[in-house]
């Protein structure tokens, strides 16, 4: 923009007014359907507001009581703008194009006279719509900072004791829908999509746009007509230069103005600052004049006097962010540094931008070449100090910082670079609130993340606390839910640490409306009774051991394998962790033969509640668990019966040794009462039975550990009671023992197996005189007769006398057909 633009009078937004307190105590304002209480002390609360706060739809105002836009300081003041020169094909165009109702964007570089421009077509249109003309600067704004200025510029305001309202999405919409007007939008810095949001939402308006080459080109969709400003003529140059002076150049002059031309291309601003130099040397013609443009700018700001030098000092600190002139005595220690910003525009050096001034384009690299950019940082943290003693007196307004807001962020970002995290994490504390409360939400925004970057950094955690948690309640107020529940979630952690009970409760109360608006958390399913009982099996074993024989709860019947120094424990199938006792008949194996080892189970029924109930799932289960544990009692049984089988047979005789006394006879095509999987869950081949007729050898006395010695020979007397195999107190013989006859069970089976189609035939031997037939095995077919004699089956079964060979009186072995193997 040029130093000789003009803009409409405004009082000062930077004087103090002394109408308010501040922000020394909660402002409350409404905020979409959430009404919002900005607290500067412990964080800003947000609750659902109540229908009777809720505002109506506010009224649009006249053009003709609409105030005026706010101007920059001292632009009022500055010496009257040149003629509009070599613009008139351009501003008849753009009059064209909006009353066709059509926007349009004029785009130039910086310093083309674009402002000019745009003010001379907006009095032109300024009747052409219902709703006027409004003035807008998209100087650091977003779409949506642009769709609220626009609704607040159209509408009423709310009365003086109504809270400030910022609508929803719907609400401004629907408003900003029903607005007719012509739309002047300077230095704007989006295109594109954003643009076209902002063009979508306002369907009955003409847009007349400015902007620099370097911004985004419309979308095409958008059917924004784009018209291209250029410099000027040399001819028009020169009559810029003479209209500053106010008299006709010199030769020498003319010379030196066209060389500029030729430089800067046309561009307006240069031959302002061309004319405000040949002014200033009116006393000194014969000084030699700059060679460039650079060195007209360093020219200039040397002839400025010390509060001028000192302002450009600030601004360059600044990024270019020129304070209001009220605050200028004050950073500089001059009294008279008020009156600095108005010599500085008549120069050419700032151009205002919206309501304040920065530097104009060109000038930075210039000065800082010059040495104005020395001592930058120690004139950041002076400005970000004097701000934040400001912010905080109780005499300024929320309206008074957001006019101040673009240099109150510039000097949080010097004091950030100037490596003073504090006095950035102070300023962006105190006046944080202030913009929250003035509306200024992406400004609010912007100082929030600086803020909390810089108490990262400098290590306070309450002060980072409170910037995560102001921001989550923005990013709700916006229709950001995720992001406010990470920031106040954050927020929440850190004060719990510190023990910041307010905050603490603050940070609870929006993250559980967060979780209303969202619907909660989707909850867990409940775990069924299976995972239930497999937890409770695997909890058992991991954390108790097994409990001594005797102990209460539910116990496990479970056969081991016949060594006495191992016991093999029969694992329960993956179902409920729990094996019920066995039935009947494991009981009665267990109890004749004593070989049986009882294995009590972790017991679930804890004292710890969580561990009771889920002992009660475990035996309150479905149909599976029941399944389950039926096919675990079956097992039990059938192995119960396998064990007590193979404990009648004697493991320390030879397997070619036959006794007359005990035989037995099985049928070819029987079943084997023993066979059953192996370890790995493949079916073992089934051992090879005797032929028919052929006697087996009965299980010898084993009373004594010499019974190894009795074994060569086979026994022609019966055993006596004392000496019987199925006595307790006799180890059974280890299996691995090559003598070990082939009724012995094999590996306990990891899986229950299928119970046979055909039930065994096994027949025991038969009862020796002086044996006691109640200690016969259960699972026996029942005794024989007394006298050693067989006994015959039905159909198949024959004598073993009459049907196979006998056995010799020497004891000698059996045939091959008749060998078990």
């Amino acid at each position: 923009m040029d130093a000789h633009d003009s803009a409409p009078h405004r009082q000062d937004a930077g004087a103090p007014e002394h109408t308010g307190g501040g922000l020394s105590r909660a402002v409350q304002l409404v905020a979409d359907s959430y009404l919002l209480t900005v607290n500067p002390v412990d964080g800003s609360e947000i609750e659902p507001c109540p229908p009777g706060r809720q505002p109506g739809v506010p009224g649009k105002l006249d053009p003709a009581g609409r105030p005026l836009p706010q101007a920059a300081p001292g632009a009022g003041r500055a010496p009257a703008p040149g003629p509009l020169l070599e613009r008139e094909e351009e501003r008849e165009r753009l009059v064209r194009l909006l009353t066709r109702g059509r926007s349009v964007r004029l785009t130039g570089p910086r310093g083309s006279g674009r402002t000019r421009v745009l003010d001379a077509v907006a009095h032109d249109v300024s009747a052409l719509a219902p709703d006027g003309v409004i003035r807008l600067s998209g100087y650091r704004r977003t779409p949506t900072d642009l769709l609220h200025e626009l609704f607040a510029a159209a509408h009423v305001p709310g009365g003086q004791d109504a809270p400030a309202h910022r609508p929803g999405p719907a609400e401004l919409g629907e408003a900003l829908a029903r607005v007719g007007a012509v739309v002047v939008l300077d230095d704007l810095e989006f295109g594109g999509a954003a643009l076209e949001e902002l063009l979508r939402a306002t369907p009955e308006c003409a847009f007349l746009l400015a902007a620099t080459p370097e911004v985004a080109a419309p979308a095409p969709e958008s059917r924004v007509e784009e018209v291209f400003l250029a410099g000027l003529s040399r001819t028009a140059g020169l009559e810029l230069v003479e209209h500053a002076l106010h008299r006709p150049l010199t030769d020498r002059e003319a010379d030196w103005a066209a060389d500029l031309w030729f430089e800067t291309e046309g561009l307006p601003q240069h031959f302002v600052r061309a004319g405000a130099l040949l002014r200033s040397r009116e006393a000194g013609a014969g000084e030699a004049l700059p060679a460039d443009a650079a060195a007209l700018v360093q020219a200039l700001a040397a002839l400025q006097p010390d509060a001028g030098a000192q302002t450009l000092h600030l601004a360059l600190a600044l990024d270019g962010e020129l304070p209001h002139h009220p605050h200028l005595p004050a950073l500089t220690g001059d009294p008279h540094a008020g009156e600095s910003p108005t010599e500085l525009l008549s120069a050419g050096l700032v151009s205002p931008v919206g309501d304040h001034l920065v530097l104009a384009a060109g000038v930075a690299g210039p000065l800082t070449a010059a040495g104005y950019a020395e001592g930058g940082a120690a004139h950041a943290t002076a400005v970000a100090q004097h701000y934040t003693w400001w912010a905080g007196h109780p005499s300024v307004t929320p309206a008074q910082v957001a006019a101040e807001a673009d240099a109150v962020l510039a000097a949080v970002r010097g004091a950030q670079q100037a490596g003073n995290d504090s006095a950035a994490v102070l300023l962006a504390r105190t006046a944080a609130p202030l913009l929250a409360a003035a509306l200024r939400w992406s400004a609010w925004e912007r100082i929030l993340r600086h803020g909390q970057e810089s108490a990262r950094l400098s290590g306070e955690v309450a002060e980072e606390a409170y910037f995560h948690h102001d921001l989550g309640v923005l990013a709700l107020t916006t229709g950001n839910p995720e992001r406010a529940r990470a920031e106040l979630e954050a927020a929440l952690g850190l004060r719990t640490t510190l023990g910041e009970q307010r905050g603490v409760f603050a940070a609870r109360r929006a993250l559980a409306l967060i979780t209303d608006r969202l619907g909660g958390p989707a909850a867990a399913p409940p775990p069924s009774p299976l995972s239930q009982a497999q937890s409770v099996a695997t909890e058992g074993a991991e954390e108790s051991a097994p409990p001594p024989v005797g102990a209460t709860g539910p116990t496990a019947v479970v056969p081991a394998v016949p060594p006495a120094d191992t016991t093999r424990v029969v694992p329960v199938a993956d179902t409920t962790g729990v094996v019920p006792a066995a039935g009947s008949a494991a009981g009665t194996a267990a109890g004749s033969e004593g070989v049986a080892s009882t294995r009590q189970t972790p017991s679930v029924s804890h004292s710890g509640g969580g561990h009771k109930h889920r002992s009660r799932a475990v035996f309150t289960g479905s149909r599976r668990n029941l399944a389950a544990a039926g096919a675990g009692a079956l097992l039990a049984a059938v192995l119960g019966t396998v064990v007590t089988i193979g404990a009648t047979s004697s493991d320390e005789d030879k397997p070619d040794t036959v006794r007359p006394q005990h035989t037995t006879s099985r049928e070819d095509d029987g079943p084997v009462a023993d066979e059953r999987p192996g370890d790995d869950g493949n079916a073992p081949a089934a051992p090879q039975r005797p032929a028919a007729g052929t006697r087996t050898a009965p299980p010898p006395p084993s009373s004594s550990p010499d019974g190894d010695e009795d074994s060569e020979e086979p026994s022609q007397q019966p055993s006596s009671p004392d000496g019987d195999s199925s006595s307790p107190q006799d180890p059974p013989s280890s299996p691995h023992d090559p003598s070990t006859s082939p009724e012995d069970p094999p590996s306990t089976p990891d899986d229950p197996p299928s119970t046979p189609e055909d039930p065994p035939s096994s027949e025991d031997p038969s009862t020796p005189p002086g044996e006691d037939p109640s200690e016969d095995p259960p699972a026996s077919s029942g005794p024989s007769g007394s006298s050693g004699t067989p006994r015959t089956g039905g159909g198949g079964r024959q004598d073993a006398t009459a049907g196979g060979s006998a056995p010799s009186s020497s004891g000698q072995a059996p045939s091959s057909a008749g060998t078990t193997e």
